[in-house]
C-alpha cells in the first residue's frame, strides 16, 4: 500500500545553506517509512520580509500583482536548493512551483485563498519514485496570475496538498517543540501539549500561542487530516516528540474541502 506523507519546513529550518543539508537527511530518513513524500518549503529566514521592504523602497505603494511576482521568488529559491541538497544525499527529487503543483486560488493578490488542487504533474513525479518539493505560500489564479496566500500560506499549502493526496498526515517542522499552553517567546517554559483536538488547537491559534495559523488548522479539521508539529532541531525532537492534532474519531471527508468551502466558520469538533 502506498503511504503518503507531506512535510513542511519553515523559514527558520532553511535559514542557511547548512540547514538544507540537515533537512535533506531528515527527508532521506522518512523514505524508510513512506513511499511517497511531498515537501513544502517556505522562503529562507526573513527573505519574504526583505523582498517586501525592497518593493517599498522602489515604490511607496507597490502594485499587489507585482508584489506577488516578487515575493513568490523566495520559496522558489528554497525548493531548488533543497532539491540540490537531496541529490547530494542520493535522493531523486524535483522542485515545483505552486502553479506547477496545481494549487488553484482566488484572484486576491497577497491574500489569495486556495480553491482547488489539481496535482496531475505532482502525482506523475510521485509515481516515478521522486521526492516532490513544492513552493509553499503561492499558487495560480483562474486568470493565470501568480498569487500568494498571505499569513499562514505555506502551512495552508501543506494541508491542502495533504488533503488532495490523501496523505496519512502533515508534519510541520518549526522553531518550537510543539504547541505550548502560552506563547513560548513570552513564557519560555510554558507547558507543551502532546495531543490536541482541532478545536483546542484552533483556540490556541486564536489566542496567539500557536505555531500554526488558524486557517491551516481549520482546513485540516474540515477534512479530518491529522497534523504533527515538531521541532526542526533533531536534539529537541529527541526530548519531545511534538504535538499531534486530530480528533479521537477521525472521519476523512469523502470529497476534498478547500478554503472556498470553509469560509466564515471556525466551528469544528
Amino acid at each position: 500500500m502506498e503511504r503518503t506523507l507531506v512535510m513542511k519546513f519553515g523559514g527558520a529550518s532553511l535559514a542557511t545553506p547548512k540547514h538544507f543539508c540537515h533537512v535533506a537527511r531528515c527527508i532521506q530518513e522518512k523514505f524508510k517509512t513512506y513511499t511517497r513524500l511531498v515537501i513544502v518549503v517556505s522562503a529562507m529566514g526573513r527573505m519574504t520580509d526583505e523582498l517586501m521592504e525592497l518593493a517599498r523602497e522602489v515604490s511607496p505603494q507597490p502594485l499587489k500583482r507585482e508584489q506577488d511576482m516578487l515575493i513568490s521568488v523566495g520559496e522558489r529559491i528554497s525548493m531548488s536548493l533543497l532539491a540540490m541538497a537531496l541529490a547530494d544525499q542520493g535522493v531523486e527529487a524535483i522542485s515545483l512551483t505552486g502553479s506547477q503543483s496545481g494549487i488553484m486560488t482566488s484572484n486576491d493578490h497577497l491574500e489569495a485563498r486556495i480553491t482547488a488542487v489539481r496535482p496531475t504533474r505532482l502525482l506523475q513525479h510521485l509515481e516515478e519514485g521522486k521526492a516532490v518539493i513544492v513552493a509553499g505560500f503561492q499558487g495560480v489564479s483562474e486568470s493565470k496570475d501568480i498569487t500568494t496566500l498571505g499569513r499562514g500560506g505555506s502551512d495552508t499549502t501543506a494541508v491542502a496538498l495533504g488533503v488532495a493526496l490523501d496523505a496519512e498526515q502533515v508534519e510541520f517542522y518549526k522553531d518550537v517543540s510543539g504547541f505550548h499552553k502560552e506563547d513560548p517567546k513570552k513564557i519560555p517554559h510554558a507547558p507543551l501539549f502532546s495531543h490536541l483536538s482541532y478545536r483546542e488547537a484552533l483556540s490556541l491559534a486564536e489566542k496567539g500561542s500557536s505555531p500554526l495559523h488558524a486557517r491551516s488548522i481549520l482546513l485540516a479539521s474540515k477534512n479530518g487530516l491529522p497534523l504533527h508539529v515538531l521541532s526542526f532541531r533533531e536534539e529537541e525532537r529527541e526530548l519531545f516528540s511534538g504535538t499531534r492534532i486530530r480528533n479521537d474519531q477521525i472521519v476523512r471527508s469523502s470529497e476534498p474541502i478547500y478554503e472556498n468551502d470553509c469560509q466564515g466558520s471556525n466551528s469544528t469538533s
